[in-house]
């Protein structure tokens, strides 16, 4: 009878302890939603430490450009080119430029050695573009040139002109040639007034040479002239060209040769506010020393291209031009307004390629 009690407390005992298995399954749920909430969390975090670091790296970059350009930008020649103007200049301070519209390009030179003495073999260029914003924000490489000077430049002068058809066919290249206009002669009474309105212009001026035929033409210059003459002369002139800056010699082989009467002409042109460009008519001119005196820039004739008068022979003479211009940097041609001439000139552009043919005022400037 004792015994009994026992079993009944032994199968009490045994249930009470099997429950707590049975409770086992929904704690093992609630581990695996922590773990999961776990899981996200650690995602969460590692994904943010990436962006970050992406940031930082791009931001890095960012001060690494600015920090390029700042170094760069006094010590290496860079070329612009204002995309309105369209005017190159050099510019070794970037910062001036703030935010501006410019157009910026890479440069190639195909000049020769002795034009690269002066410049570095390394030049910051931009990729090509025009836009609006700060210069620091343009895209940047480093290139290596052979040269950055710009091209030899050749005036191309064309004498004798004294009518308006004249005149309209040298414009009718669409060409940087400048005209030498004729004083008011027999050939025109009214051909100074062939230059108002035009920017770039000579005039021709009529002096004594071998000739007597040449020097018949109205108001020739000669050397029995008296001072008085002369800078009636010059005076003259600046009343008929009020605008016109730059007279060469037409013929005038015994007046450029005469050092005293020469002396007398360049001064009274200079007081009047002329450059006096020499034809060199011949060879032993006087005005490279005189011009010497002065302490000026001899400016001369280095080939006629048309004493002959077919295109090869005019072709022939613009190499030799554009020859000289590369190896002195410039060079002055004369022409005259022959229909010749002009269809030469018409079909020298792979002649020209290697030049800039420029006015006589823009080379004066250089």
């Amino acid at each position: 009878m004792a015994t009994q009690p026992q079993k009944k407390n032994a199968r009490s005992s045994s249930q009470k302890r099997k429950k707590p298995v049975n409770k086992s399954r929904p704690q093992k749920q609630s581990d695996i939603k922590k773990k999961n909430e776990n899981t996200f969390k650690k995602s969460l975090f590692i994904v943010s430490g990436v962006l970050l670091m992406i940031s930082m790296v791009a931001f890095g970059y960012f001060l690494g450009q600015n920090d390029m350009l700042k170094t760069v930008e006094s010590t290496v020649p860079t070329y612009i080119v204002d995309a309105q103007s369209g005017k190159k200049q050099l510019l070794q301070d970037l910062s001036k430029l703030e935010t501006q519209k410019i157009e910026i390009n890479k440069y190639e030179s195909k000049n020769s050695e002795s034009q690269k003495e002066d410049w570095e073999k390394k030049v910051l260029t931009f990729e090509k573009e025009t836009l609006v914003k700060p210069l620091h924000q343009l895209k940047v490489k480093e290139v290596e040139v052979d040269s950055l000077v710009k091209k030899p430049k050749l005036v191309i002068i064309i004498d004798d002109v004294a009518t308006a058809r004249q005149l309209k066919k040298i414009q009718a290249l669409k060409m940087n040639i400048t005209p030498s206009i004729f004083p008011p002669s027999e050939r025109s009474m009214k051909s100074h007034t062939l230059a108002r309105g035009l920017k770039h212009y000579m005039i021709h001026l009529p002096m004594e040479s071998g000739s007597a035929q040449f020097n018949k033409q109205y108001k020739t210059l000669k050397t029995t002239f008296t001072k008085e003459q002369i800078v009636a002369r010059a005076k003259e002139l600046r009343l008929l060209f009020p605008t016109a800056k730059y007279v060469n010699n037409h013929t005038g082989s015994v007046f450029t040769n005469d050092y005293k009467r020469m002396l007398m002409l360049y001064t009274a042109l200079k007081k009047e506010g002329f450059i006096f460009v020499d034809s060199r008519t011949i060879a032993s001119t006087k005005v490279p020393k005189i011009a010497k005196k002065f302490g000026d820039v001899y400016m001369a004739r280095d080939t006629f291209i048309d004493n002959v008068h077919n295109v090869q022979t005019i072709h022939k003479q613009l190499r030799k031009a554009v020859e000289i211009a590369k190896k002195r940097g410039h060079a002055v041609a004369i022409g005259h307004p022959h229909d010749i001439t002009m269809k030469a000139l018409s079909r020298a552009g792979t002649i020209l390629k290697d030049v800039e043919l420029v006015y006589i005022d823009d080379l004066m400037t250089i």
